[in-house]
């Protein structure tokens, strides 16, 4: 059992929904993975810390929240937040160059997102790339939502975990990935080849993905090596793009030519 002094109750009966801050200062991350996942994450810089009596007992030692009751928390955060009693308030967490990101090659995936901006969606597509080990994901630089709220929430600690990297020409952040040893696939519904065997043997690789219903931007998939599909029944056009990124990763490292540690 933790020894530590004794946790304040604060009681709020009126309940301050604070404002939207600016991209470049501190927002809220809710909900008890993605909360811990934050303040575990050496990169990152916290500002506040909310919780209930229950989700406090879940913190660290050392770790010292503002005691506050489930509907004060409900509150301080965006109608519909499921903060599951902890909120923790955070700088951003900073983008990596593609250098750093992804080399030297080391045989783990890395993904590249093209105009994908949904929040859940990148969220889940941050909690495959933790499962299946990959490498970095790559987002469009202007068109991607911030690391904060409904998209943490989703990726359940994953954005904490997996570095990310924000370009401008995603065209060309896949030529480099392919000149540097990456196979570059993209993701097509029309392409003629599976990403199983696309992906098999291929050694480390680069997916492309698209929005649903968009795809891939023609130029973006000019730029890969290859084009792959996910073989789907005909009464489906497409799949959410969080769900054509688990199934590509686990094709990408089922099929991954066996690395010795």
């Amino acid at each position: 059992m933790r020894s530590q002094a004794p946790l304040k109750r604060v009681r709020a009966s009126k309940p301050h929904r604070e404002e939207r801050h600016d991209e470049n200062g501190p927002s809220w991350v809710w909900g008890v993975h993605a909360g811990l996942a934050a303040l575990a994450n050496p990169r990152r810089r916290i500002d506040k810390i909310i919780a209930s009596r229950n989700a406090a007992m879940r913190l660290p030692d050392g770790v010292e929240p503002q005691i506050l009751d489930p509907a004060a928390i409900d509150g301080m955060l965006p109608p519909g937040a499921v903060h599951q009693g902890l909120a923790v308030r955070a700088w951003p967490l900073e983008p990596l160059s593609l250098e750093a990101a992804a080399f030297p090659v080391d045989g783990r995936p890395v993904l590249v997102l093209d105009g994908v901006t949904d929040p859940q969606n990148i969220g889940a597509i941050f909690r495959s790339a933790a499962a299946f080990g990959a490498r970095a994901v790559v987002l469009q630089d202007r068109k991607s939502p911030p690391f904060t709220g409904a998209l943490a929430k989703a990726a359940a600690g994953a954005i904490e975990l997996i570095p990310h990297v924000r370009a401008v020409n995603l065209s060309r952040v896949l030529e480099e990935l392919g000149k540097r040893g990456y196979a570059t696939i993209a993701l097509e519904a029309e392409a003629l080849q599976s990403i199983a065997d696309a992906a098999a043997g291929a050694g480390p690789i680069a997916l492309a993905i698209g929005a649903e219903g968009k795809g891939l931007r023609e130029g973006v998939a000019a730029a890969c090596s290859r084009r792959a599909r996910i073989p789907i029944a005909d009464a489906m056009d497409s799949l959410n793009a969080s769900v054509a990124a688990a199934i590509s990763l686990y094709e990408a490292t089922r099929r991954a030519p066996t690395r010795s540690d």
